[in-house]
């Protein structure tokens, strides 16, 4: 007998799935197309783990991608959400032997994110290296803090 860990995140992404596909037949029926990032989700196995920072100059996201060649990285911006998908293949077993555990995930990956309107979407930058990507987002000017020096009699 296996035991199995038990992932409530790994649950709740299935229902929200499940909900989608039930929304996205609704739509269908009445002639109502979904997007290409609603199908790219839809189809996802898997969502690449993210830290989200925050300085004055700008917003950094980085996600893990480990196994995921630069070219199966795509990276969308559109109206005020940037999405990460791609791609991640299973490696192919050899024929002397066998798995016995496979905790990592394969196939096709997506991750979207709500931006807040104060950026510079000209100036976002992404860099992948060692199977971590960072993204920057430079914020706006009116965005940034300003400091006022206030006067005391």
């Amino acid at each position: 007998m296996t035991i199995t860990r038990w992932n409530p995140a790994k649950e709740l992404i299935s229902v929200e799935k499940e909900f989608g596909k039930l929304f996205d037949s609704f739509n269908n029926r009445f002639g109502l197309k979904s997007s290409k990032e609603d199908e790219d989700f839809a189809n996802a196995v898997w969502s690449p783990l993210t830290d989200i920072k925050e300085d004055e100059n700008k917003y950094s996201l980085h996600l893990d991608l480990p196994g995921v060649k630069k070219e199966d990285v795509k990276i969308t911006f559109n109206n005020g959400q940037i999405a990460i998908s791609g791609e991640r293949n299973f490696e192919k077993e050899e024929n002397n032997s066998k798995y016995h555990r496979v905790e990592r995930a394969f196939g096709k990956y997506y991750r979207a994110f709500s931006l807040p309107e104060k950026i510079m979407e000209d100036k976002i930058e992404a860099e992948f290296k060692d199977g971590i990507l960072n993204i920057s987002i430079p914020k706006a000017e009116e965005a940034k803090p300003k400091q006022i020096e206030v006067k005391i009699n």
